[in-house]
């Protein structure tokens, strides 16, 4: 049995795991299969769509709490959009990455002087290796971690399990990073690492910050909005209001993670990253005591489900789905 099919055969055990996170009926999520996408829609309603060209790395792009209300921010995707910031362009609505790969910026590669067509590390897409519509949908990718030279850093395999229901969207992603080109250091910076960036009616503040349009940021610990920053937690939440509406994002971190509960790179101007490895940032410990390595063939494995939901965090009752999450997938 080779390498992929081992991290695969563990994704897949992972995934078979899976069920509703909450007990009501769940509706159909047909993926849309392109030559630069995977297009994600709920009952013909879009949820997302998977973008593996024409960005530095992967990103998911829009995405859509129930009833199409998109909740990350369209820029730099989209131009123009009325009221929205023109801050830190890489923050693409919802990807993965980190600011030191063995000494490469994968978070920010263009902030270090290159040039829009200038060798910068990206990370480029492979393979389509699964693609199901259902109740719950499933794509599985490969992609390659290059740095500015296109030499190999890293292999990741990615499994993403999309569901709906009437109240809420959500996505589990596992990514299996695979040291195939030698070891791997996932160096301590803040600059991390599954991230996603919110629209600003779901922003406490705005990127100067002054106050912003009533967002509200909470973790599980019950910090809010400032006092979540670098903090660790099960989970967190922005909500806000959309056109009289409440609605909000919650990440959440699987026990079986790195260094679970997670630091959280959470911003008030609505950056909110899952950061197992920027210690010395997020606690005050001595440089590199966040840096951690995939020795030589091994492999990484971290967890996430994403939420998109009515209401706000109590609500929408993201920490009884935590342990509902958390408990089917890790029987």
């Amino acid at each position: 049995m080779n390498l992929r099919t081992v991290v695969f055969a563990a994704a897949m055990l992972l995934t078979a795991r899976l069920a509703p996170a909450e007990p009501v009926a769940a509706a159909k999520v047909v993926l849309g299969r392109h030559n630069d996408r995977v297009a994600v829609t709920v009952e013909g309603e879009e949820f997302t769509t998977y973008r593996f060209t024409g960005h530095d790395k992967p990103i998911l792009y829009p995405l859509c709490a129930p009833g199409g209300v998109p909740l990350t921010r369209s820029w730099p995707i989209e131009k123009g959009v009325a009221g929205e910031p023109e801050d830190h362009p890489h923050h693409e609505s919802l990807w993965f990455t980190h600011g030191s790969v063995n000494g490469h910026d994968f978070w920010a590669p263009r902030a270090h002087g290159a040039g829009p067509d200038g060798p910068i590390p990206h990370v480029e897409h492979v393979s389509i290796d699964r693609c199901e519509s259902g109740e719950t949908a499933i794509l599985e990718t490969t992609s390659r971690w290059v740095d500015p030279d296109r030499q190999p850093v890293l292999t990741e395999h990615r499994t993403m399990v999309f569901s709906a229901n009437e109240t809420a969207r959500s996505i589990d992603v596992t990514l299996a990073l695979v040291a195939d080109s030698g070891p791997v250091t996932f160096g301590d910076t803040k600059e991390g690492s599954f991230a996603l960036r919110v629209r600003p009616q779901l922003q406490p503040k705005d990127s100067n910050g002054s106050q912003g349009a009533g967002g509200r940021l909470v973790n599980s610990e019950g910090l809010v909005d400032g006092a979540a920053w670098g903090k660790r937690a099960r989970w967190v939440d922005y909500s806000g209001t959309i056109d009289g509406k409440a609605y909000g994002i919650a990440m959440l971190d699987h026990p079986a993670n790195l260094r679970h509960p997670t630091w959280w790179h959470a911003r008030e101007y609505g950056l909110s990253g899952a950061n197992p490895f920027g210690i010395h940032d997020f606690a005050g410990e001595p440089e590199g005591a966040g840096n951690y390595t995939i020795p030589q063939g091994e492999t990484l494995v971290l967890r996430y489900l994403v939420v998109f939901h009515e209401g706000d965090a109590g609500t929408a009752g993201i920490d009884r789905r935590w342990k509902r999450w958390t408990e089917e997938t890790s029987r």
